[in-house]
């Protein structure tokens, strides 16, 4: 399964000067296709009401919305697929979403990426690629060797660190696409940022 973009923008509410769902539009109005709401903070029904809120904005594009970890919501917002935790059970969110859905697991070394092969996951996002802002401490950073290494086995998303910068490096290295976090969330605006990442 191919994935729907080079570039995975990953939700934080935190870092954002403006509302999410503000941001997202911004996001995909400067280009962006693919969208992966983490923000697992949030109460129930408010992470409920922003995905179906991003889960129309993303479909009025033709773009891709990930759902971090709640199969269910992913199902009842209609939603591309589901970011898994490392451990998360990969056959049971297939059977729960049907197999055209896309299923990614959070990856954070070359075991995790091929038990996340095993476990019959479409890609891995694997990180920290570098030491990053948004989680410092979370580490050490992979590098590019990493990548490399993890493309041979699957599909890989390189998240941690990644801006315009280190996005082609990570490409180069046989990265499927990079996800962006904070380079794009803490931005005064995504327009500048968003064309440079893609």
């Amino acid at each position: 399964m191919s994935l729907p973009a080079r570039l995975l923008i990953v939700t934080d509410r935190h870092g954002c000067p403006e509302p999410l769902d503000a941001r997202v539009a911004a996001c995909l109005s400067a280009g962006a296709r693919w969208i992966w709401l983490r923000d697992r903070d949030l109460p129930a029904p408010e992470r409920a009401a922003l995905a179906e809120t991003l889960a129309g904005l993303v479909a009025g594009v033709g773009g891709a919305l990930t759902i971090g970890r709640d199969v269910e919501l992913a199902a009842r917002v209609g939603a591309a697929g589901v970011q898994l935790g490392a451990a998360a059970d990969v056959a049971a969110a297939r059977a729960r979403l049907g197999q055209g859905a896309l299923l990614g697991v959070s990856a954070h070394s070359l075991a995790d990426v091929r038990a996340a092969r095993e476990a019959g996951a479409d890609y891995v996002t694997l990180s920290p690629i570098f030491l990053t802002a948004s989680k410092p401490g979370y580490g050490p950073a992979l590098g590019l060797a990493a990548v490399r290494e993890a493309a041979a086995i699957l599909p890989v998303v390189a998240l941690g660190g990644i801006d315009p910068k280190t996005a082609p490096a990570c490409r180069g290295a046989g990265a499927a696409a990079v996800a962006v976090m904070g380079a794009v969330m803490r931005a005064p605006e995504v327009g500048g940022v968003i064309s440079a990442l893609a």
